[in-house]
């Protein structure tokens, strides 16, 4: 008996060992293949606040992106957001919300210009991100979420090409003078139909000038209507697969065809109430009452996030500072909450991933975060944690070339494919 019991251990402990081995090996090459491939991020979104002398991407601030945790994750490309909420289709509306993307400008560029140049520089086309990266710097390129700063100026496009931006939505979360949103399908309320005719002119605009049309936030309507009229292939900036999670940002399965016929891309976004539903809510509400229980003892009241939206920008921004604090506090009660309800993590993004690969194949796909703009999950919950996402991949059998094309290659083909459009028009 004891003779089978030392053959029985002996057994285990080499299983065990072969078992470390094999994945020392591939964490090695997935350390390989990261290192090797340029991996592009293509939804971050800012606050100006933290593009001064004094606070800025220098530093490892508690964003969940900045040049430390950029370098830390190995990242070499990220899509900085000039992004504006959406309010009254007004001449006062449209004024704000034109300065408001103005100032997300004006912050980029003095990241790049003024404060970091040697470290992080602006790029506009794939071969200058192939450049910048080949100098050994950083990369940060310009996205624009939400058509709404347009107004009712077709100049603007022109004027956000010029100060660097590659793509843009027409719309964000409520209906835009340019089109409908995906969050009209709650009511099945809308407001154009799909594109208003100000949008057909702004999507022509787009290609002649070879600017990328996202579909991440318009409605599936507008997003058909976009593709009947671009010349050029268009990207989902960040949205997962409807299939998997059945939420209207993400995109259905016709949806996604539409894009594999386009030739456009589909980033699949680590946002988790887009990822795993389900997951979200359970674990949310759990971590909820966390916070609110630490709160309580700072005399911090934990609001609904319709509360917040409704709050005045400054109020908003007081709100969170103070609820970082609070989320910051609770962080030991909160990592042992995780082992009796876990959280949406690694393996089920890349579950999307898997899935988008099947249905409309790996030239169609890549991947986003949307950190700072409620992205994040358990594993890659802010830049630093990049690695993550490859060792994954590698984990479940792709390839440095397929890897490689799910980083930054299908995106980068499309923007050449965008502006090879503008160079024929």
């Amino acid at each position: 008996m004891k003779i089978k019991h030392t053959y029985l251990l002996a057994f285990l402990t080499a299983f065990a060992a072969q078992a470390q081995s094999n994945g020392e090996q591939l964490e090695e090459k997935a350390r390989r293949i990261h290192e090797n491939v340029i991996t592009i991020d293509t939804h971050n979104d800012i606050n100006v606040d933290n593009f001064t002398a004094e606070t800025n991407y220098t530093q490892n601030l508690d964003t969940q992106v900045n040049l430390p945790k950029m370098e830390e994750g190995g990242v070499d490309v990220s899509w900085l957001i000039v992004y504006t909420g959406q309010d009254e289709l007004t001449p006062a509306g449209y004024k704000k919300a034109h300065e408001t993307a103005m100032s997300k400008f004006q912050a980029i560029h003095r990241l790049t210009d003024e404060i970091a140049p040697d470290e992080i520089g602006l790029a506009t086309t794939s071969q200058e991100v192939r450049d910048l990266v080949a100098q050994g710097k950083k990369v940060a390129m310009i996205g624009i979420e939400n058509g709404y700063p347009v107004g009712t100026d077709i100049g603007n496009v022109k004027k956000f090409y010029d100060l660097g931006a590659r793509y843009m939505s027409l719309s964000h979360n409520g209906h835009s003078q340019l089109c409908d949103s995906n969050t009209g399908e709650e009511n099945d309320e809308w407001l154009h139909g799909g594109l208003s005719s100000l949008g057909k002119e702004v999507v022509k605009e787009m290609n002649r000038l070879g600017m990328m049309i996202d579909v991440s936030h318009p409605s599936k309507e507008a997003m058909r209507q976009m593709i009947e009229l671009s010349q050029a292939p268009l990207i989902a900036s960040h949205s997962s697969a409807r299939a998997l999670c059945n939420h209207s940002r993400n995109l259905d399965d016709e949806q996604l065809q539409w894009i594999k016929e386009n030739g456009g891309v589909v980033q699949t976004v680590a946002f988790t109430s887009y990822v795993n539903t389900e997951k979200h809510n359970a674990f949310n509400a759990a971590a909820n009452e966390v916070y609110a229980d630490v709160g309580k003892k700072m005399g911090f009241k934990l609001l609904e996030r319709d509360e917040v939206r409704a709050m005045k920008p400054e109020e908003r921004q007081a709100y969170y500072k103070e609820y970082r604090k609070v989320r910051k506090l609770a962080l030991p009660k909160v990592q042992k909450l995780k082992e009796k309800v876990p959280p949406v993590d690694v393996k089920d993004f890349v579950d999307h991933i898997d899935y988008m690969v099947e249905k409309i194949g790996i030239d169609h796909v890549g991947i986003s975060s949307d950190f700072d703009g409620g992205g994040g999950i358990e594993g890659w919950s802010d830049a630093s944690e990049t690695f993550n996402i490859t060792l994954e991949l590698v984990k479940r059998g792709y390839t440095e070339k397929e890897i490689s094309k799910l980083w930054g290659e299908n995106l980068l083909r499309v923007l050449d494919e965008v502006q090879a459009v503008a160079e024929r028009l």
